[in-house]
């Protein structure tokens, strides 16, 4: 396999990040899908059906807007990638989508998630219902009372919502019990981890499976400006889906500007944060080896965020590299900065975003463009599940 900054190495290394550092309990399943997944997915008969649902369950290809008003505030040309109009509404359905598939390749009856803003959770429970089969999702409690919307979805689908009582009882607790289930389930159960983080493979297959996102962008771009790249992409981070799959079919392309938005919760170095390259140092959490908030002993620290979706101390292995070489710009933005772009966004385009994408807006304000540069933006999430939180600011 040629080693880029999409595709890590046989090790599932993206440069000094990843690989895969499990318990000996979940071995056997690991190194099944690290043999197998490269193999199902390039299947015909896999590729077929993936396509099909994408296109007639997803609704994809998703549009790709462009947004006049917010491109004369800036004084240039911004798109929007509408992954808030994928079925469930948002990214998360892509790959879903695909690690269903797999499952069943697999022989897996029984599938379990962890959630933070609840559209994993969401986009689980609907695969799940659609193929019919046992669906667990542990969301931090703390998530469970600010996403209700999310969680009343989730099992009106017929998933079991469990909640994680340990720790900030947010997404970083969330994934620790799906890992607990996981060991104490070992032969039925497949883990449909939701973001680009985790032992190797799954940075690199949920990668795969979202980036179908930037191979729609290069094919719309060609369409509506005569060129596949854009000057700029940005994409909101927390672990990293949907910036890995609007980053994918660019990273190896020099010419195009990379920007992944952090959140920075209260202010970077407030304590209250969860901006994890500004903070962070190399550690291992969740099975990959990545950048980490920690303190100097090697504990967790506690991220905060508005958003759900961001509220983790970590960021994916293919993220982290970004990074450390410098092919990713990492910018940050607070919760108040969210807030107002998220205002700024409904009432400038008739679209109101997820918190967890109003991040990747604010940063806007802090770049500098020329008039013929391309800007696309990845419009990851509605923002149904956070209208309870926007109404404390109208």
């Amino acid at each position: 396999m040629t080693v880029t900054y999409q595709n890590p190495d046989t090790h599932g290394y993206y440069g000094a990040f990843g690989g895969a550092f499990i318990p000996e309990m979940l071995h056997r399943n690991v190194a099944e899908l690290q043999s197998k997944y490269l193999k199902i997915m390039a299947d015909p008969a896999f590729r077929r059906d993936q396509d099909a649902l994408l296109r007639d369950y997803v609704g994809r290809p998703t549009p790709l807007f462009h947004a006049l008003r917010l491109s004369e505030k800036h004084g240039t040309r911004i798109f929007l990638k509408r992954e808030d109009l994928c079925h469930t509404g948002a990214h998360k359905i892509n790959n879903t989508v695909g690690q269903i598939l797999l499952a069943e390749r697999l022989g897996r009856t029984r599938i379990i998630a962890e959630t933070g803003a609840g559209q994993h959770g969401v986009a689980t429970a609907t695969v799940c219902a659609l193929k019919g089969l046992e669906c667990i999702v542990y969301m931090g409690e703390k998530d469970i009372e600010r996403q209700a919307p999310n969680v009343a979805r989730m099992r009106m689908l017929g998933a079991k919502v469990v909640p994680a009582l340990s720790g900030s009882r947010t997404l970083k607790d969330a994934t620790n019990e799906a890992i607990r289930d996981w060991i104490n389930h070992p032969d039925d159960t497949h883990y449909i981890i939701g973001s680009v983080v985790g032992p190797h493979p799954y940075p690199d297959m949920v990668a795969r499976f979202q980036s179908v996102i930037s191979a729609e962008i290069r094919k719309q771009l060609l369409e509506k400006t005569g060129s596949e790249l854009p000057t700029h992409i940005v994409a909101c981070v927390g672990g990293g889906s949907n910036a890995a799959g609007a980053f994918y079919h660019f990273l190896d392309e020099p010419d195009v500007s990379i920007v992944a938005v952090e959140a920075a919760g209260h202010g970077v170095h407030s304590g209250m944060s969860a901006a994890t390259t500004q903070l962070g140092k190399p550690g291992i959490l969740h099975g990959s080896r990545s950048l980490l908030m920690q303190t100097a002993d090697g504990q967790v620290i506690e991220p905060h965020s508005i958003s759900a979706g961001l509220d983790y101390p970590g960021i994916g292995p293919m993220h982290a590299n970004l990074f450390e070489t410098g092919r990713g710009i990492f910018l940050s933005a607070t919760d108040e900065e969210a807030i107002a772009s998220a205002f700024e966004l409904s009432r400038l385009e008739g679209i109101i975003p997820a918190l967890e994408t109003a991040h990747a807006f604010s940063a806007l304000d802090g770049m500098r463009f020329k008039e013929d540069d391309c800007v696309v933006v990845c419009l990851s999430g509605r923002g149904d599940k956070d209208l309870a939180t926007y109404m404390q600011y109208l």
